[in-house]
């Protein structure tokens, strides 16, 4: 079997960012890294799931909303993916992320989707947690271009 591209990539140079990961047709996958991988550091899964609701829930009621695909957090959690059309421009999604953490950072309330009857795990929530993830993305995405989205090598 053909080694899949994601294995590819040289997890010991890999630091915090938002990477292109792959295009395919018209489909874009970024790489959002928010810890160091193989650290010994890892997004617990209770703060990872409320990230997850808060992530999808702003992207998608988002002026941009028809242009993404998919939010999801990475199983190794490290990190999340993000899919969007290719008619989000790289900027934009880096721009997008940039807001959804400010989202998340100022949440208050209940988490969209998060009773019994909407989520297949709805005791699994940490809002204290996701505002500190969305908090250290922030720091790391500051200023980050879409120049930046190349992996280490």
């Amino acid at each position: 079997m053909k080694r899949i591209e994601s294995f590819c990539v040289n997890h010991d140079t890999l630091t915090p960012g938002m990477y292109l990961s792959r295009t395919d047709g018209d489909t874009v996958t970024y790489d959002i890294r928010m810890v160091v991988p193989n650290a010994g550091t890892y997004l617990e899964n209770d703060g990872i799931h409320t990230f997850e609701h808060l992530f999808a829930t702003y992207v998608r009621n988002s002026a941009d909303s028809d242009k993404i695909i998919y939010v999801g957090p990475m199983g190794c959690r490290t990190g999340f993916y993000f899919i969007t059309r290719d008619t989000l421009s790289k900027q934009r999604a880096v721009e997008l992320v940039q807001e959804t953490c400010n989202f998340i950072k100022n949440f208050e309330g209940q988490i969209p989707g998060s009773s019994r009857i909407e989520c297949g795990n709805y005791l699994d929530h940490s809002l204290p947690k996701a505002k500190q993830y969305a908090q250290n993305l922030s720091a790391v995405l500051c200023g980050w271009t879409a120049e930046q989205m190349v992996y280490p090598q």
